[in-house]
């Protein structure tokens, strides 16, 4: 099967400072791959640089067989790319519906209500709660507005960040398993989660990010037994 994302000696960082180095991966529709490392790693700068908002100094990325290296975010948006960011980003003080309608702005289809419908089945727990801020809302709550946010743009790629920080294991469970079904209905997933057993558990395959670089890659259930790994990020 022929890659939706390939990532090729990616090298990208702040102010001329790189942080990744020669960075490459890739990934096939329909997949969900785990980036996982210690804070600092540079999973979150990654993400950032495939989305267009860190600069990219060397290397290549390519989506769809498309280069869209050095593209602008609006437009890496449009070729079907979508960030769900770290610390869900949303408008606290706009609703929920307009926050998830943001997500469509580049949108002029008629089918844009429907898909708000179709999100809203993903996560029932806001069908209530569409004309409250979005501020007022629980941190599991706002988390599933990031996501549905993001999938308002129909993203054939949905890369999203640490959804687990400062929720409640429960409710981690509850995201991770939308995460997953988002998955299994076609949509392809870069993860990046703090969580290593929980985004091992629920990936296809994961790359291991370790000071700006990939040191290791493969099926998550060899990374799962793999001793580096265990020791590293299991406690094991």
């Amino acid at each position: 099967m022929s890659s939706l994302l390939e990532v090729e000696e990616l090298t990208a960082g702040f102010g001329g400072t790189p942080v990744l180095f020669d960075v490459g991966l890739e990934l096939r529709p329909g997949e969900l791959v785990a980036l996982i490392g210690a804070n600092g790693a540079g999973k979150s700068t990654l993400l950032g640089a495939l989305s267009g908002l860190v600069s990219v100094f060397h290397g290549a990325i390519r989506f769809g067989g498309r280069l869209v290296t050095g593209l602008r975010p609006e437009l890496i948006v449009a070729s079907g790319m979508v960030h769900v960011p770290q610390g869900r980003r949303l408008f606290g003080t706009m609703t929920v519906a307009r926050n998830l309608l943001l997500g469509a702005y580049r949108r002029h289809d008629r089918e844009v209500r429907d898909d708000m419908q179709r999100i809203l089945q993903y996560f029932p727990a806001l069908g209530d709660k569409l004309e409250r801020e979005a501020g007022t809302l629980s941190g599991g709550e706002q988390q599933m507005v990031a996501i549905g946010r993001g999938l308002m743009a129909r993203p054939k790629l949905l890369m999203i960040d640490e959804p687990s920080l400062g929720l409640a294991p429960k409710v981690v469970d509850r995201v991770m398993e939308i995460v997953k079904t988002i998955n299994q209905d076609g949509t392809a997933v870069l993860l990046v989660e703090q969580d290593v057993v929980l985004a091992l558990e629920i990936a296809d395959r994961g790359y291991v990010l370790e000071n700006g670089r990939i040191a290791m890659s493969g099926q998550a259930a060899d990374l799962r037994q793999d001793p580096a790994v265990r020791k590293a990020y299991l406690g094991i």
